[in-house]
């Protein structure tokens, strides 16, 4: 499928202002270019343009929104000045799996300075002498290189973003109250069962003690007629 019908059909009769994700994975662009995505997707948080066959990065529109960009596995080398000119406030970028060679292919990434989290896996930079130490340097704003800091320290997760200790205490919060009300419902299912128990016990009673009652009557019969 071509890249600007598989827009269309992730729009979904939406607005292109209402999409804050947009994920065209293992689609076609034509000549390798970005296609169907404008300024008009101006709340768009997340672009994904994994195996797309991109060799240029030129077409992509404006997106002040833009935090996270996946360009893996395409054969862009270079042209990454447009990515600092038009998406002023990325965080996170993938370019794994691309044709990038040198250092110095990456330099226009300086002027992102929001930048947190580059990947650069199975491009063939990564084989350069002190690779690491050297992007490190070059973009001193990052945090992590291929998941890890410069102190080779694992990301938190796979975005490289740490979670919220406040946002932890409330997921704990909320498991305890869940845990609350099934061990309430747990109380009650218990006392119904009981309830109905005595309920049986109570039938059971009654029932037997008619049947005694029917016996007693015949024994007087029997008393009377003797």
């Amino acid at each position: 499928m071509d890249m600007k019908k598989r827009v269309s059909l992730e729009l979904r009769h939406r607005s292109p202002t209402e999409v804050q994700e947009l994920v065209l994975d293992n689609c076609r662009s034509g000549e390798g270019k970005i296609e169907g995505i404008t300024e008009e997707f101006s709340n768009l948080e997340l672009l994904s343009l994994i195996n797309v066959g991109l060799t240029s990065v030129a077409d992509i529109p404006k997106l002040d929104k833009l935090k996270k960009l996946e360009l893996s596995d395409n054969r862009i080398s270079g042209g990454l000045e447009l990515l600092s000119e038009r998406l002023v406030n990325l965080t996170h970028l993938n370019l794994s799996g691309n044709k990038f060679k040198d250092i110095g292919t990456l330099e226009p990434l300086k002027k992102l300075p929001q930048l947190k989290s580059l990947d650069l896996f199975n491009c063939e930079v990564t084989n350069l002498a002190d690779y690491r130490d050297s992007i490190f340097k070059l973009l001193p704003q990052l945090t992590y290189l291929d998941g890890y800091d410069i102190d080779d320290c694992e990301a938190s997760d796979s975005d490289g973003e740490v979670v919220d200790e406040e946002d932890e205490e409330e997921g704990d919060s909320e498991d305890f109250d869940e845990e609350e009300e099934e061990d309430e419902e747990d109380v009650v299912a218990a006392e119904e069962v009981d309830s109905d128990d005595d309920s049986n016990e109570d039938e059971d009673g009654e029932v037997n003690g008619d049947v005694d009652s029917e016996d007693d009557d015949d024994d007087e019969d029997d008393d009377d007629s003797g």
